[in-house]
């Protein structure tokens, strides 16, 4: 039996974050068939509630806040 992956992802602590710009965690998500890598922040609101910030994009994009693959 094989694992059907589609319309789900993870994220995975980032263990090579080196400033606040890069990513808390890191991950991939699959939607609809296609792979794309995810990446969240650790914030804090002004009322003070913890919440992720999420950012999709495609695997071969590449940022200068993005960990390489």
């Amino acid at each position: 039996m094989t694992y059907d992956n589609t319309n789900k992802g993870a994220l995975f602590t980032n263990n090579d974050r080196k400033t606040e710009k890069h990513p808390n965690m890191t991950g991939k998500i699959n939607i609809n068939g296609k792979d794309y890598k995810l990446s969240a922040w650790s914030n804090t609101s002004k009322k003070g509630d913890k919440y992720l910030s999420i950012k999709v994009s495609d695997l071969k994009q590449k940022e200068d806040n993005d960990v390489p693959w």
